[in-house]
């Protein structure tokens, strides 16, 4: 088997519409109508709305309290519109950090769940992303774990990273299966 994967030079939302492109493209190729996408504000979430609007897409951002205080950082015109649209907002506890970061900031050192992260930081932060939020959208279960789907993320603003995968839950996180790379910065 075959198939194309794009490589972006820099990290970040410059790549958000070629991202959305390549999207649209593998899932119309796979069949895939499901999709998991990290947007903090709701604005990545309603481009790829708009560009697949048959898909069923999940958006996932930060839980209150991420940038300190009990905000969240979900833009409310977003928000309304994503919801217009039917589209779940995830706002929850990070996966491959949540308490465990709580502990290292305390105490020092790393937890084995942030090792995993770092790991997958080794391809790229979106990547990190993709997997991440694909286990938060399965424990919440707002997303399949016997199928494909698509998980997009990124680093700080924008997307810039795309995978096709099969997700797990948090509790049996290593049946989690990577399947395709559509798309991922260059680290």
């Amino acid at each position: 088997m075959e198939k194309k994967i794009e490589y972006f030079e820099t990290p970040g939302g410059e790549n958000t519409e070629r991202l959305i492109e390549l999207v649209k493209e593998r899932s119309e190729e796979l069949g895939i109508k499901t999709m998991v996408m990290a947007s903090v504000s709701g604005e990545s979430s309603l481009k790829l709305a708009k560009a697949v609007p048959d898909a069923k897409i999940i958006s996932v951002t930060h839980h209150a309290g991420f940038r300190g205080g009990d905000e969240l950082e979900l833009n409310p015109e977003f928000q309304e519109e994503l919801e217009k649209r039917g589209i779940p907002i995830y706002v929850g506890t990070h996966a491959l950090s949540g308490v465990g970061r709580g502990i290292s900031n305390k105490f020092g050192g790393a937890t084995p769940v942030e090792v995993i992260a770092e790991t997958l930081r080794m391809f790229s932060q979106g990547v990190k992303v993709c997997v991440e939020i694909s286990i938060m959208a399965a424990d919440a279960g707002l997303i399949p774990t016997d199928e494909e789907i698509i998980a997009i993320g990124g680093t700080a603003r924008g997307v810039d990273s795309a995978l096709v995968l099969k997700s797990a839950h948090m509790n049996n996180f290593f049946e989690l299966r990577i399947r395709e790379i559509i798309a991922m910065s260059r680290p």
